[in-house]
């Protein structure tokens, strides 16, 4: 058996590789993909098949799946450059002849108004038109896009404009041990999986925040247009700071929230708490 991990050298990657690893699979069964190889050669060093792949480079990714089982397709980081890519990757998979693509969406794909929601309901529907067996990862937001913030939440207070929707975020760890699993077990094939941990608000982490912290933190809320303004204020650029506070907006209506527990089912435990993700991280 022979899996791909795509965009082994970034975060969710790099962490698919060594959930596959703790499961047992053997080093040289995966293959870690990346643009920069030099980001894992340490993973090489442990046996693992590294090769350079490119979603812009169709023939790199045709000579990467060679001979695939199974492929980890996690989603490109380049958002409006997505849809062609993951066209490159899906071809390349069908013409490998890979058994089954696990691709990492977002949540409620095919319902979601998210702007970042766009090109996985695109893709999804690549991988479907392709008819390569499939499974649909669709991960509600990462617990990290809040905790490296936790200086400035410390300093600033927490400024958004979710109001009082709440968020089923899970660390990337969980989420790559969700798609190790439907990887090294059977079953799988033409499922959907709504992937996310127990959900909050952002007056929730303002108050988990706070209880840790020992210092009292607290959530402005703004429209969205204003909080786009501070996005920018802060140096983002503006097309970046309007799909951030989109996010927001989406989060507002329950777009990001995830009933049921597909990740629990998949990981066989409960995702990491709100709680002890702060922890961790102060």
């Amino acid at each position: 058996m022979s899996i791909v991990v795509t965009g082994a050298t970034g975060h969710l990657g790099r962490l698919i590789v060594e959930s596959l690893l703790r499961r047992g699979v053997p080093a040289d069964q995966i293959v870690a993909l990346g643009r920069d190889v030099a980001k894992i050669d340490d993973l090489a060093a442990r046996g693992v098949v590294v090769k350079r792949a490119d979603y812009n480079d169709v023939e790199s990714l045709r000579a990467a799946f060679a001979g695939a089982d199974k492929l980890a397709f996690v989603s490109g980081s380049e958002a409006g450059q997505r849809v062609p890519q993951h066209r490159n990757v899906v071809a390349a998979a069908k013409d490998a002849g890979v058994g089954l693509v696990a691709y990492t969406s977002i949540a409620n794909a095919d319902t979601s108004s998210l702007l970042l929601a766009v090109e996985h309901k695109a893709t999804e529907q690549e991988i479907i038109a392709s008819g390569l067996p499939y499974v649909f990862l669709r991960n509600s937001w990462y617990i990290e896009n809040y905790t490296p913030q936790l200086p400035t939440y410390l300093e600033h207070g927490i400024v958004g404009a979710a109001g009082d929707g709440k968020v089923s975020a899970a660390t990337r760890a969980d989420y790559a041990e969700a798609t190790a699993a439907v990887l090294t077990t059977d079953g799988h094939a033409g499922k959907v999986y709504e992937l996310g941990g127990a959900p909050f608000t952002m007056a929730d982490l303002a108050a988990e925040v706070s209880r840790q912290s020992g210092k009292q933190v607290g959530y402005t809320d703004l429209p969205v247009e204003k909080y786009t303004e501070v996005l920018v204020s802060l140096g983002l650029p503006e097309q970046f700071a309007a799909v951030l506070a989109d996010g927001d907006r989406g989060l507002a209506k329950g777009e990001l929230y995830v009933a049921g527990d597909d990740l629990e089912k998949l990981i066989g435990r409960a995702p990491t708490s709100l709680a002890d993700a702060i922890r961790a991280a102060l």
